[in-house]
């Protein structure tokens, strides 16, 4: 049954549905360029003025070089980890980048090949083996990357950089220097771990990660205690909370991220599924893991709700119809009601179409990709925490005044629910929102008003957007030709309200040599205060943060 319903997916999507009927979109290749790494802090050009109580490491992190020798990556999520700092103090910025010294950029620089299978790049066999040699290499499991390209993240008070493989590596938020390759199942048994894990204000630290066994695929929530023993510790101490068992023990669903409010971690299981046994035989048959992922919008989305304390998995299991999720904006909890906010859309398909290919085209082939692909709005569930005996059925269970999603027992252990848009028709014109960043160290977990994150008018953000949840009122920060990435929240020293502060951003300039800036905008009033240009090239990347523990030494 499965199979089939796999095999009617696949062919559904040879018949590509249009989501949107843009043209003339313009070519944006060179923000998949290789770049040359700047591992000495250079010197920006500051045009406005960059406030002087900003003081610290901006850190980003994404694909920096898309070939290897003579052989290109295939996808967008495989080109090699490169790490950016942008140091910021007295109101100067310098810039400087290293590839992250991972085995893969190690194998890879020494053979002059792609000598590591990517998530959508498959490695050749060895041209230096033998015949014999390298048809037994097509029978090998596929060696995880250590390649970690999408975010900085922190554990115990350390700097990581991570994909969503078993490894991370410590890194220096100084001197962006490699220190330390970790590997997660050598703490728990897990087979990786997402790049967004979520830190309580105390220092612990939840994320999630998928385990392979013979008894199939669980999801387990993992739990990094705040502080270290010692200098040289990792995740010691590391558990797994709970395991959560796949419902098809060989095809689980794909997550990039999870939620979590002050008790619950909240994992969304959506219909964007991995086949394992096309991962297991990829080799052998030359697909990558990005061929394994397919999407079935039969199924329902499930939340399950994880209690933070005891580990226990709540009995009851909140559905809403099929939808694909990368990122959650925020979750919290009031009078009785679990409110879980993130950005998705009604389309899994995306995820595959990200190739560089893709990414370089231009004209009418470059607006097909686009309107290929559906948008994603931010959206608001309502979950009811005390669902009892006494609960009652086929009824709207949401009594909360400022919110219009609704929650319907339709069984015992089950509940409908639809969402909330957090949006109005206004954000269509932006073609929807992506990368969405809080004030997170005051607000996650806890009623919030405000979210940042860019608009995507074209395949990655092209405006800088701040969402007003009273009144549902947005702010944008727009310039032709200019492409904005996840913008980061830092409040003042001594902030007044949620928004005060800036939002920056690293604005990739791909039809202008040379001129990308990190931008800074009074987060209140969304107007650009200041911008620091760099006089070299860098792509376009995907998450980053602010190390406000930097050294206040002069530049």
């Amino acid at each position: 049954m499965e199979q089939a319903e796999h095999k009617k997916s696949k062919d559904a999507k040879q018949v590509e549905q249009h989501f949107t009927d843009v043209h003339g979109l313009p070519c944006i290749e060179k923000i998949v360029r290789s770049v040359e790494e700047t591992p000495e802090p250079i010197p920006t050009n500051i045009k406005g003025k960059i406030p002087e109580w900003i003081n610290g490491n901006f850190l980003r992190n994404g694909p920096g070089k898309f070939e290897i020798g003579n052989q290109k990556f295939n996808h967008w999520f495989d080109g090699m980890a490169l790490l950016h700092q942008f140091k910021i103090a007295n109101g100067e910025v310098t810039y400087k980048s290293r590839f992250l010294s991972s085995s893969s950029y190690q194998a890879n620089n020494e053979t002059n090949r792609i000598a590591v299978s990517e998530f959508g790049t498959v490695t050749l066999p060895d041209p230096c083996k033998n015949v014999f040699q390298r048809f037994l290499s097509r029978f090998e499991l596929p060696k995880p990357t250590d390649n970690d390209n999408v975010s900085f993240v922190t554990y115990k008070g350390d700097y990581y950089v991570s994909t969503e493989t078993n490894f991370m590596h410590k890194v220096d938020p100084e001197s962006l220097e490699t220190v330390k390759k970790v590997d997660w199942s050598k703490f728990i048994a897990v087979n990786g771990a997402t790049a967004h894990p979520h830190t309580d204000p105390d220092g612990t630290t939840y994320n999630m990660g998928n385990s392979y066994s013979p008894k199939g695929a669980h999801y387990n929530i993992i739990r990094v205690p705040p502080t270290k023993k010692s200098d040289e510790e990792t995740l010691e101490g590391a558990t797994v909370l709970c395991s959560i068992p796949s419902k098809d023990k060989s095809k689980p669903s794909y997550y990039h991220s999870f939620a979590m409010s002050e008790n619950y971690v909240v994992f969304i299981e959506q219909p964007i599924k991995m086949d394992l046994m096309k991962i297991v035989t990829g080799k052998l048959t030359g697909s990558s893991i990005s061929d394994s992922f397919y999407w079935n919008p039969k199924l329902n989305t499930i939340f399950h709700l994880i209690n933070k304390q005891t580990g226990k998995v709540s009995s009851v299991k909140y559905m809403t119809k099929a939808l694909s999720t990368f990122h959650q904006i925020n979750a919290y909890e009031e009078d009785g009601f679990l409110i879980v906010d993130m950005c998705a859309s009604n389309d899994g398909n995306a995820i595959t179409n990200y190739n560089v290919q893709n990414l370089r085209k231009s004209g009418e082939a470059l607006d097909e990709v686009y309107n290929t692909l559906d948008r994603a709005f931010p959206r608001r569930f309502v979950l009811p925490l005390n669902i009892d005996n006494d609960t009652p059925y086929n009824q709207n269970l949401n009594k909360l005044p400022f919110s219009t999603a609704t929650c319907i027992r339709t069984s015992k252990d089950k509940v409908f629910c639809t969402y909330e848009d957090l949006h109005d028709e206004e954000l269509h014109q932006y073609g929807g929102l992506e990368f969405p960043q809080i004030n997170y160290g005051q607000y996650n977990t806890h009623p919030y008003r405000y979210f940042y994150g860019c608009g995507f008018r074209h395949l990655v953000g092209d405006t800088l957007i701040k969402m007003d949840l009273q009144g549902k009122k947005m702010k944008v920060w727009d310039q032709p030709g200019l492409y904005p990435s996840e913008p980061i929240f830092v409040p003042s020293p001594s902030p007044t309200a949620e928004d005060d502060g800036v939002v920056l951003s690293v604005v990739i300039t791909p039809n202008e040599d040379k001129s990308t800036f990190l931008l800074v905008l009074d987060a209140q009033t969304f107007k650009e205060l200041g911008r620091a240009e760099v006089p070299v090239n860098i792509p376009y990347g995907f998450h980053g943060a602010f190390d406000n523990k930097a050294s206040a030494t002069q530049m």
